[in-house]
């Protein structure tokens, strides 16, 4: 390759979650137009590895401890403007998509997109364009036909605070399990890969002190999660 329009895209992906984060960038990395030039855990250790590396984009966890995906993309954008942020993550239907974009990040795009489908976002991202997963882009338009902010993963209109630190994808997989739902239904029911959602069970079982499935549906019942 020569001339700089065949440069490979310089990317930094942050995830929290270390088989996500390290899966991406190997899965990433072994195209020739992409170059993972670094991986982050948590938002804060993006701005210091932008900013020391100065990549053409990054890739952005939603959901991050330190600083969440909002914050990061908020002072990435005012420190590193000329960098293009792309959010992947697990939340389609999530409030925090406005405040993603309100922030600055340019694409928004779920977990279950194909390695061509990211890089090819990343490409768009780079050039000033943006893209918008099926599912975000219906969650917009719902928004502006309502005149309401997004749903959030638990179903509802409004953020209901949820107990033991559960997340809302983790509560919509324990309102299923109260429902009776085995590991394959829930996946199919939520589009998920069947280890992802045992990931989820396990932390669910053990945020919440459930030793099994009945237990956790108790839980939510005790919850009003049911």
């Amino acid at each position: 390759m020569t001339g700089p329009e065949h440069a490979p895209l310089r990317i930094v992906v942050a995830d929290d979650q270390a088989s996500v984060r390290e899966g991406l960038s190997l899965m990433l990395d072994l195209l020739p137009e992409v170059d993972v030039v670094g991986s982050a855990a948590d938002g804060a250790e993006a701005l210091e590895l932008v900013a020391r590396l100065r990549p053409d984009a990054i890739l952005l966890d939603l959901r991050m401890p330190v600083l969440d995906g909002v914050e990061t993309t908020r002072r990435l954008t005012a420190e590193h403007p000329e960098v293009a942020i792309v959010v992947l993550t697990t939340y389609a239907d999530d409030r925090s998509i406005l405040d993603t974009l309100r922030a600055g990040a340019r694409s928004y795009l779920t977990k279950d997109s194909d390695r061509m489908h990211i890089v090819s976002t990343l490409h768009s991202a780079v050039a000033g364009l943006s893209v918008l997963h099926p599912q975000v882009q219906e969650a917009l338009l719902a928004a502006a036909r309502t005149g309401e902010p997004p749903r959030d993963d638990a179903g509802g209109g409004a953020t209901k605070e949820l107990p033991d630190g559960l997340t809302p994808r983790e509560s919509e997989i324990l309102t299923l399990i109260a429902h009776g739902l085995n590991n394959t239904e829930i996946a199919d029911r939520l589009f998920l890969s069947r280890n992802t959602v045992k990931t989820h069970i396990n932390r669910i079982f053990a945020k919440t002190g459930s030793r099994d499935r009945t237990a956790a549906a108790l839980y939510a019942r005790r919850h009003g999660l049911a």
